[in-house]
């Protein structure tokens, strides 16, 4: 008797300990990621529809594969030089902002001005610099994308060789600050190289920026590498 009296103590506390109604912990969504595009038309996107700047392409195929990410924020104007991107992050008041993903693609107004290499060289530097410490110090979560080549555009196709030189001499000089500061550089310049007299699919309505088009295939080149940086 007294064995069963401590059997039936046993389940009753047991049945005490389990409640059939108490739910599991909710786990609490992540915050979206970001991302923080740094730049000039380019990565504006002159002359094209929001949609189709290639960081907002960027942005979109990412949260299509699944990806949860805000809409990027973008520093950028239309004609801005190395310097004047330095200003245009001042005055945007990021500092102490850390982000997911940053991008980098600056330098062709500095090329068009006629600025000295060594300038660029020492802004591009700084602004790489910056752009990792946006990346709260992880440069795996940085990219520098080169600068396309307005040569072969209507506006440029007349001074195509001279353009062409300028361009590729910027961009080695970019190429080579990525590469000491450990940074991925994605070569887009090809691509705008592709433009024909006549064709129309690579370049904007202004005959000077790239389209939608060009842009898309500048983030089918360097999807999947970016798309690894932040999964």
């Amino acid at each position: 008797m007294q064995k069963l009296f401590y059997l039936l103590l046993l389940f009753t506390l047991i049945a005490c300990e389990s409640d059939p109604d108490e739910q599991p912990p909710v786990t609490q969504p992540s915050d979206p990621l970001t991302y923080l595009a740094l730049g000039d038309s380019y990565t504006i996107g002159e002359s094209v529809a929001e949609d189709q700047r290639w960081p907002v392409q960027l942005a979109a195929r990412l949260d299509a594969d699944g990806i949860d990410l805000q809409s990027p924020r973008i520093i950028a104007t239309t004609g801005w030089t190395t310097d004047e991107l330095m200003d245009g992050i001042e005055q945007a008041d990021i500092e102490g902002n850390t982000y997911d993903l940053v991008s980098l693609l600056i330098g062709v107004n500095n090329q068009f001005r006629g600025r000295p290499l060594n300038e660029y060289r020492d802004d591009f530097t700084e602004l790489l610099e910056d752009a990792i410490d946006f990346a709260g110090g992880d440069k795996e979560r940085v990219f520098v994308v080169s600068i396309p080549d307005y040569g072969y555009t209507p506006f440029g196709v007349n001074n195509q060789s001279t353009i062409s030189a300028g361009i590729d001499a910027f961009n080695s000089a970019a190429e080579g600050i990525a590469a000491a500061l450990d940074v991925d550089f994605y070569n887009i310049t090809d691509i705008s190289r592709e433009w024909e007299a006549g064709d129309d699919t690579l370049v904007a309505s202004d005959g000077l920026h790239p389209s939608g088009e060009q842009y898309r295939r500048w983030v089918e080149r360097f999807y999947e590498d970016v798309k690894s940086k932040i999964e």
